[in-house]
């Protein structure tokens, strides 16, 4: 793409809190801390897969955020006058994930981003207005695939755990499917490499990882460096839910060195909610990402240290502290340790149960869950606010949901709100018992890579087995939309 045809471009529009303006106030109050620079077209203000350094305000010209820039030259967003450049990496220390490239000639303003976390700590309104903007500009990267590219089958486990941590960790990326996507055989082709050799990570168009570890896939996207991090410290935290990040803020705030912990990824059970209506603070709610994001960035705001994925695997006692031991033979010393590991899935006591998890048996619901279930019937499990949250999420893409409580009343281990607003979407009642739904088997079950075809047998077992619910139990149906043409 040309600097002309980069000219071309017209501002994006300010939807959502995608794109906001700055008042002048704060323009010049940015601008005691900052420095102007004169632009020219085709100047790259920064680059993917750099450290950020600057946060950049626009103050004439327009600059363009491109993915994939000297090669695709997928144009983002375009910002004018007043507006900001930057994503959420800017705040959370990780490499960029856009190239900045000056689409009309003009100046902007350069902030170092420790003066900028300095002067939001006063000017509060500025804060959540550029954090508000990161978290809008990080949903649409994970709309529009920016990032990683992973190439692999539904219906493998192991691409589904790939997915699933960069869901986690809010980590845009494509998911390309063997079995639905056309072009994903052609792209394995180009790159030397067979559906075997599945699933496959791909970053910047230029890193190829077969099938790597969770470890692996972090250190390829900076989430985590190689070594060096683990030490001794005042404190550490075993997990890093909203509980361990409470922990980890309340901490390092008193300037106790802080180490966080987790195996997977931050937010806990809570990160995967879609809507959460009753957390303090958040009378209209929050998501679990937005949430997590918060939290995270106030965490290292006052200095703490996460490390994700470190999986804690000992606790050992020496003379004069304690000794966690990380997978990977790392260790690290504190004085004190918090131990917030959280909940744990519960699980049905169903035959082979394990050959349908991860493909057709989930235990959260989040937008990857969902996009699986378009079009298909769904039964969610459970009758606390997770099932609650979960069934009024899926209702909304799913054939139909249909809710198995053991409890006579919802509102007995669901909080009211929810209870109700799965009420207003049914009539309730129902039948006592789930027959046995059809279902989807890992393709490992049965030695193939890419089988998975559905099985009647799945949930029944060996036999004509049933599924049944509590003779009190309840059941709450959903039906919310046609049918799609398959």
């Amino acid at each position: 793409m040309s600097e002309a045809v980069f000219a071309d471009l017209e501002e994006t529009p300010d939807e959502h809190g995608l794109a906001p303006r700055l008042p002048g106030d704060q323009v010049e109050e940015l601008s005691r801390v900052g420095t102007r620079q004169e632009t020219r077209p085709g100047e790259v203000l920064y680059r993917e897969d750099d450290q950020p350094s600057d946060f950049f305000v626009v103050l004439s010209g327009t600059v363009a955020t491109v993915q994939d820039y000297g090669r695709a030259n997928r144009v983002v967003a375009v910002h004018g006058p007043r507006r900001f450049l930057g994503e959420l990496n800017l705040l959370t220390g990780q490499p960029m994930f856009l190239t900045a490239v000056v689409s009309r000639p003009g100046a902007v303003l350069a902030v170092p981003v420790e003066s900028l976390k300095e002067l939001v700590t006063h000017d509060h309104a500025l804060g959540d207005m550029i954090l508000r903007a990161f978290l809008v500009r990080r949903s649409i990267q994970a709309e529009l695939g920016v990032g990683l590219q992973i190439i692999g089958s539904r219906f493998s486990s192991d691409a589904r755990r790939l997915r699933e941590f960069a869901a986690r960790n809010r980590l845009p990326h494509k998911w390309i499917d063997l079995e639905n996507d056309t072009q994903a055989e052609t792209l394995l082709r180009q790159l030397g490499l067979s559906p075997d050799e599945t699933p496959v990570v791909i970053w910047r168009g230029e890193h190829v990882l077969r099938n790597p570890s969770s470890a692996e896939l972090a250190r390829l996207v900076n989430l985590r460096q190689a070594g060096g991090e683990l030490s001794v410290c005042d404190v550490v935290v075993v997990g890093a839910g909203p509980g361990g990040l409470a922990a980890a803020v309340y901490a390092a705030s008193e300037g106790v060195d802080t180490i966080v912990l987790d195996a997977v990824a931050t937010g806990g059970q809570a990160g995967t909610a879609t809507s959460i209506e009753n957390y303090l603070g958040f009378p209209a709610g929050i998501s679990g990402d937005e949430l997590t994001d918060r939290a995270v960035i106030q965490a290292k705001k006052f200095g703490a240290r996460i490390i994700v994925p470190a999986e804690a695997t000992a606790l050992e006692r020496e003379i004069y502290c304690h000794v966690v031991r990380v997978e990977g033979d790392e260790v690290v010393r504190a004085k004190a340790v918090v131990v917030a590991t959280g909940a744990r899935y519960r699980r049905l006591d169903l035959p082979r149960l394990e050959e349908f998890e991860g493909v057709s048996v989930h235990y959260v619901a989040t937008e990857m869950e969902a996009k699986m279930c378009v079009a298909d019937p769904v039964v969610v499990v459970g009758g606390g606010n997770s099932a609650g949250q979960a069934t009024v999420f899926l209702a909304r893409q799913a054939l139909s949901v249909l809710l198995v409580s053991r409890s006579a009343d919802l509102r007995q281990d669901m909080s009211r709100y929810l209870a109700d607003r799965g009420r207003a979407h049914t009539g309730g009642g129902g039948s006592a018992e789930l027959r046995g739904a059809r279902a989807r088997r890992r393709p490992d079950a049965r030695g193939s890579r890419r089988g998975g075809q559905e099985d009647g047998r799945a949930v029944a077992g060996r036999g004509a087995r049933h599924v049944r619910v509590h003779r009190r139990g309840t059941t709450l149906g959903m039906a919310r939309r046609p049918a799609r043409p398959r």
